[in-house]
């Protein structure tokens, strides 16, 4: 029987869903899918590693222990190869400390695979993954065309299954996948490998949930779905869609459908009436007919908007079909597929072909990101030759070096490697948990011991079901408390976000409101941060006028950053709390004026 993976939290930590859904409900979310009988929850990936770096508020890492602190359900991670989370390929070294540091933050499952299928480009992630003893599932990405076949990707499974895959999984970035091509590529590998054989699946008009029942019906034993929302959205199969239609099969996933409804709801109704609506009609159709990523059109789409230009969106669609041929074919999994994109809006806007190439492009065709399915154009390559000279060896990154120039802004090996992979755009995120860290349990004067006893006090409070622990040692204090107001039955406990916050003796006494204006309370106990990092603006100033779902502060607790954002449109008349205090749950932060007048009762 096919059992399913879920991939809700890693979509909803990266775009074009990032940030709509706040931390504390995500952790509600992951404690109901720990208990609906999935095989893995995959709560990160590459996207999710870029979009924590570019706004710079949590770390990744952290992220994915606090996951793992709730769940008892193995937790995965999509790995690009050669890219593990990021946009450059690194060496071996690196490879390696970024898999021990993933298993030792929680990770139990790794989904690795290359953008190009190029099998040398996995061999170090795979021993390490091997001698972390966690699980690896080695993806293949299906792309039309050459390489694409069946007894060509078969062949390249079984050398994945000699690096010590104990799974197969097919990737469809694009949607290309449809069900009859599904059964004859599952049945092939099945009999080329003998090993199990997973399905990640896209797809608009059903073509998605078509493509994993054919998988299932033809021996597939996994397959990766979403919650309705996020699936409706993105074109994913839904999970509580899939899991009844294989029940109908005779082929039942064991997940308990009910759980996932409750799932989605919870999703439903933290985003309001938040649209998060499908791509447009013309967007999907373009995709499907193309059989492109339906993000990547919808990107060129937006930088054409931004030049003016939003006519040429099938020009730059042409000119990709004819970039695509000449650099060898390779699948459009990212970070490719935005290389490839990149290049032909360029040759678009430039009305010159090859005139300007970027970098990463230069490096695909000089053969640093690995091999390319079909053979490179050589007169593109004498173009690039004659132009940019002949290729360089790709620089291998020293994490030494790289500990040298952080100058002490790395404070731990997880630092180290975000530095690593993305280089200058990780500075920022990491000033924000230096200049931050003087808050953190981890690194304030509670120290690491105290630390270790704070979380498990967490643990107790999050297992036993009571509504609140205080514990006094001396000039501490440290409060957990439930931030929702029911009382601590054995439902309220999976559902219930936690948060811990050590402040001096002494309470918080709310201000109160002036007659008519709305108040924002804090729901949890935390840090108060006016700004996303230190030396840039401020959310709000008093007087601001803000929308419904504008963020309005941060609150920091366990180093998770939760946004609290306006419920109504107005103008913030009182801001009642410095940045950098703490704040108890229910503490008045702000008081909006509603537009046009006071709120009716």
């Amino acid at each position: 029987m096919p059992v399913l993976a879920d991939t809700t939290i890693r979509l909803l930590g990266q775009e074009p869903l990032a940030g709509a859904v706040p931390i504390s409900t995500q952790l509600k979310l992951a404690e109901l899918l720990d208990k609906a009988g999935f095989a893995y929850l995959e709560v990160s990936g590459g996207g999710c590693f870029d979009t924590a770096v570019r706004r710079g508020i949590e770390s990744p890492w952290e992220r994915i222990r606090a996951i793992k602190q709730r769940t008892t359900t193995p937790l995965a991670i999509a790995v690009r190869g050669r890219f593990l989370v990021g946009a450059r390929p690194v060496g071996g070294d690196l490879a390696r400390r970024f898999v021990a540091c993933a298993a030792e933050s929680g990770i139990d499952v790794f989904r690795l695979h290359d953008p190009l299928n190029d099998v040398a480009n996995l061999r170090e992630a795979a021993g390490a993954i091997t001698a972390a003893g966690r699980e690896f599932d080695a993806g293949l990405v299906f792309s039309p065309g050459p390489g694409g076949e069946p007894e060509a990707l078969a062949a390249r499974a079984v050398a994945l299954r000699d690096l010590g895959a104990t799974r197969i999984l097919v990737h469809d970035p694009s949607g290309a996948l449809r069900p009859g091509a599904a059964r004859q590529l599952v049945t092939a590998l099945r009999e080329a490998t003998g090993l199990p054989i997973g399905l990640y699946c896209q797809g608009a008009a059903g073509n998605a949930l078509a493509t994993a029942l054919e998988g299932a019906r033809a021996g597939a034993d996994l397959l990766a779905c979403a919650a309705y929302p996020l699936a409706v959205a993105l074109y994913r199969p839904a999970g509580e869609a899939l899991a009844e239609a294989l029940a109908g099969l005779d082929l039942d996933s064991g997940v308990d459908r009910e759980l996932l409804w409750k799932a989605s709801g919870l999703i439903g109704s933290t985003l309001g009436d938040t649209p998060v609506t499908p791509l447009a009609p013309a967007i999907a159709t373009q995709a499907a007919r193309r059989q492109l990523p339906p993000g990547l059109i919808s990107a060129l789409d937006g930088h054409l908007r931004t030049f003016g230009a939003e006519d040429r969106l099938d020009e730059v669609l042409d000119e990709l079909d004819q970039v695509h041929e000449e650099v060898g074919r390779p699948p459009f999994a990212s970070p490719i597929g935005q290389i490839l994109g990149s290049q032909a809006l360029l040759h678009v806007l430039s009305a010159r072909r090859y005139g300007t190439v970027v970098d990463q492009l230069r490096e695909l065709i000089d053969g640093n990101y690995g091999t390319t399915p079909a053979p490179i154009d050589e007169g593109v390559t004498r173009a690039i030759r004659l132009t940019y000279g002949e290729p360089v060896p790709p620089a291998i990154i020293d994490i030494d070096e790289v500990r040298t120039e952080a100058n002490g802004l790395a404070a731990s090996e997880e630092d180290l490697l975000l530095l690593a992979l993305f280089g200058e755009e990780a500075r920022p995120l990491l000033e924000t948990i230096r200049d931050r860290g003087s808050e953190s349990l981890a690194t304030s004067g509670v120290g690491q011991e105290r630390a270790e006893r704070i979380r498990e006090i967490v643990r107790i409070v999050q297992e036993s079901g009571v509504a609140e622990v205080t514990i006094e040692e001396g000039d501490l204090r440290v409060s957990v408390r439930r931030t929702d107001d029911r009382p601590a039955t054995s439902q309220a406990v999976a559902a219930a976000p936690l948060a811990a916050h050590v402040v001096p003796d002494g309470t918080h006494a709310p201000t109160a409101s002036k007659a008519g204006h709305f108040r924002v309370e804090s729901p949890m106990v935390g840090t108060f941060y006016r700004a996303s990092s230190p030396g840039v603006p401020n959310f709000v100033e008093e007087g601001t006028t803000v929308a419904a779902g504008q963020t309005l502060c941060i609150l920091e607790a366990m180093k998770l950053m939760n946004e609290v954002k306006a419920e109504i449109d107005g103008t913030v008349r009182a801001i009642h709390v410095a940045n950098g205090d703490p704040v108890e749950f229910g503490q008045l932060l702000f008081e909006l004026e509603p537009v046009g007048g006071p709120p009716t009762l």
